[in-house]
């Protein structure tokens, strides 16, 4: 999506919100995201009431966006300033938002990446891995080891499919096992360079 499409998208809050909801409910009928019946009861407030289980629910209820107070205009152009790699604490100076939210908002941004990724058994022939630190800037060692950052492992398929996960440290014995034994080893020595290292993902 261009950067202009995506500044139409935020231009008034009822937009923004209707985008969130499409990619929520692409099917736009709602169901119980408790017992998943498919027979709801519209409420006032854009709220949902399931008469069997008896459970009220929002569009946003149970999904990681509807985890902070924040609006979808927010949202959006948090996930934007995300993709930017902008950190923490300029989000919450350009959004007006405190620091402990626009922190939590992209701590939520990492863990939905991290579960909507493929399983790396899917994953054939060549492929890329490679290793980032993902936090705020901090005073100290920057790069590999920094105080505070998060390392994430990915995994690229060739011309294909991508694979993110939080891991404890970045070893290549550690992240062999989190990619399920299905790839060999790269064919440069670990710990990996900052340079992209290739291995190839073995059928299972």
């Amino acid at each position: 999506m261009s950067l202009e499409s995506y500044r139409s998208l935020v231009t008034t809050e009822n937009k923004a919100r209707l985008h969130l909801v499409k990619q929520c409910w692409p099917s736009r009928s709602r169901f119980c995201i408790r017992c998943g019946s498919q027979k709801v009861q519209r409420l006032a407030a854009k709220r949902y009431r399931c008469p069997a289980c008896k459970y009220t629910f929002a569009d946003f209820t149970g999904r990681w966006i509807g985890q902070l107070n924040i609006s979808a205009q927010q949202w959006l152009w948090l996930i934007k300033l995300f993709e930017l790699d902008v950190s923490s604490h300029r989000i919450a100076g350009e959004l007006e938002l405190s620091y402990p939210t626009a922190l939590k908002a992209t701590h939520l941004i990492r863990l939905a990446i991290v579960a909507h990724a493929e399983d790396f058994a899917e994953f054939a022939g060549e492929v890329e891995l490679d290793e980032s630190y993902f936090g705020s800037k901090r005073k100290g060692r920057r790069g590999r080891g920094a105080a505070g950052k998060v390392p994430v492992f990915g995994i690229l398929e060739r011309a294909g499919r991508v694979k993110v996960e939080v891991v404890k440290d970045i070893q290549w014995q550690r992240c062999a096992r989190r990619c399920g034994g299905c790839i060999e080893p790269p064919r440069c020595p670990p710990p990996f360079p900052n340079v992209l290292s290739v291995a190839v993902a073995r059928p299972v």
